[in-house]
């Protein structure tokens, strides 16, 4: 059978750098540990995509090594716009405060406003507070209150820990962060991509009429179920976004130990 492969196609130049095939004008003289061991040129090559990957990779590293040992917390989220003397900052920092005596961990975004309430109120009640910080356009820093915390470059990473060390979402009125933060939480539960965690919207009159939307317009045009609407839990009251929370905990721990009742071991 006649060879049907052009010779000059065959003697086209080609380099094997690791798993990468590069033929042609693709082709570098120089090898990568060269290039690593040279002082020399422009420093460009660390804002390339595959040193991203390295700078991603860190990050995931970081959070899960920072909070691998974490206690059970919740996520609180709110707008970082809320003033010290706001109504919403008060009731951010009552519930920092209850989740804290109940034995949570309480975790936010780090910054100021509703984060910096919550934190404040956990730390104010002895509890463990958490601040996972974002890298913004503005200058933001770690609010005073936070006990334990991680800044990141890149949301996806951090919301990776949010919603892996969360076991409840706690949110308080707030702008697109909020928002962004809200439906991805209830798109994870909706979706079994997480364990059935509550997600508690505390302030009826911000939070009321987008659940009534969601029921008037998404629900009605068949976009989501009727189970989906019942994951958003709407109160004013921290004490009860506290046993909403607990009570959710509690049924997933007798869902994963079905048989135990609790004994310590077999009667006398």
């Amino acid at each position: 059978m006649p060879d049907s492969i052009d010779p000059d196609r065959r003697a086209t130049p080609s380099k094997q750098r690791g798993p990468v095939t590069l033929r042609r004008d693709q082709v570098q003289s120089s090898t990568t540990d060269e290039r690593l061991l040279d002082t020399r040129g422009d420093s460009a090559w660390v804002h390339s995509d595959p040193w991203r990957v390295l700078r991603i990779q860190s990050e995931f590293v970081e959070g899960f090594g920072l909070l691998a040992e974490l206690p059970r917390a919740v996520a609180v989220f709110g707008s970082a716009r809320t003033k010290p003397d706001a109504p919403e900052y008060a009731v951010g920092r009552e519930v920092g405060a209850k989740l804290a005596k109940a034995g949570w961990a309480v975790i936010t975004g780090g910054g100021p406003g509703a984060m910096e309430a919550a934190n404040r109120g956990a730390s104010e009640a002895g509890g463990l507070s958490v601040g996972l910080g974002i890298e913004l356009p503005f200058e933001q820093h770690l609010n005073e209150w936070v006990d334990l915390g991680l800044n990141f470059r890149y949301f996806f990473a951090r919301k990776t820990m949010f919603v892996k060390y969360s076991q409840g979402f706690v949110i308080l009125p707030g702008g697109f962060g909020t928002m962004d933060e809200l439906f991805e939480a209830l798109t994870l539960v909706q979706t079994r991509k997480v364990n059935q965690v509550p997600v508690v919207l505390l302030g009826s009159a911000f939070w009321q009429p987008m659940v009534d939307w969601v029921r008037g317009s998404l629900l009605a045009h068949g976009y989501v179920g009727e189970a989906d609407v019942d994951l958003l839990q709407v109160t004013d009251d921290p004490d009860e976004a506290v046993r909403i929370i607990d009570e959710a905990w509690q049924a997933r721990e007798a869902a994963s130990h079905p048989h135990d009742d609790g004994a310590s071991g077999p009667e006398q």
